[in-house]
């Protein structure tokens, strides 16, 4: 089996980082951690779990999903979040692939879950993600929130990778609090100006794609779940880059 190097980017994920590394370690010869300043026991977990450790102040995204990948020792790199896990399909094909091809990267199916609740409404599944690439050809884009991996050519696998986003209903809320001040920074970061219309319309236009263009209306409390959830997200965030403008105002007219 040709070697593979999986990459983690962590912060505050000792809940996660074990099970994430030990799932690596299936089809990984090596594991590498990028951590972005825990406060909880992740590198010490990690380390004991026998991934190699690299720190590094957030990125955003892209970046720092891609800092780890010059250290690798191999050309073939497997990107997990510390949330997601292989599913045994997923060991299976990849164990099976000869990764001849630098130019060919591998896009898997992501079966996403709220606590023990698999969600598939509203374009929750099969939610196509590449992980698997060549480090010659192909790797993220250096993008600060919601990067992906461009590559020449994208082999679609019929198997999956869990991702166990949410632990529950009140954990969703959090994260969209958590990841949507995330989007505001790197939004900002790239020159995007605020707007008192963006946050209203993004949401209604959220609300609209989940609902109708997904379908989610027709795929009971799911479908409205995944609808509503993406609305306050998308309306959180601009709401959160306005605010960021504002304190800088502010700020700058204390001075």
């Amino acid at each position: 089996m040709t070697p593979i190097t999986g990459i983690i980017i962590t912060l505050n994920e000792a809940d996660n980082v074990v099970d994430c590394i030990t799932s690596l370690q299936r089809v990984c010869e090596e594991v590498i951690v990028v951590d972005s300043g825990s406060k909880d026991d992740t590198v010490s977990l990690a380390e004991a779990a026998g991934a190699r450790v690299i720190h590094q102040s957030y990125l955003g995204d892209g970046p720092q999903k891609a800092f780890a990948v010059p250290q690798a020792q191999h050309d073939w790199i497997l990107a997990l979040d510390a949330d997601e896990r292989l599913d045994d399909d997923a060991v299976t094909a990849i164990q099976q692939l000869t990764l001849d091809d630098p130019r060919q990267a591998y896009r898997f199916r992501r079966r996403n879950f709220a606590g023990n609740h698999w969600i598939r409404a509203a374009g929750f599944y099969p939610d196509p993600v590449t992980r698997l690439y060549n480090r010659t050809t192909s790797g993220y884009l250096p993008k600060k929130a919601h990067s992906s991996v461009q590559a020449p050519s994208v082999v679609d696998l019929d198997v999956h990778i869990r991702h166990f986003t949410y632990r529950d209903l009140s954990h969703w809320i959090t994260r969209i609090d958590q990841l949507s001040s995330r989007d505001a920074w790197a939004m900002k970061e790239r020159g995007k100006r605020p707007s008192r219309y963006r946050p209203v319309l993004h949401a209604l236009s959220a609300t609209l794609r989940k609902l109708i263009l997904k379908g989610g209306i027709f795929q009971g409390p799911d479908g409205f779940t995944v609808a509503m959830t993406t609305a306050f997200h998308a309306y959180m965030k601009y709401a959160k880059l306005n605010e960021l403008y504002e304190n800088e105002r502010a700020n700058s007219d204390d001075v």
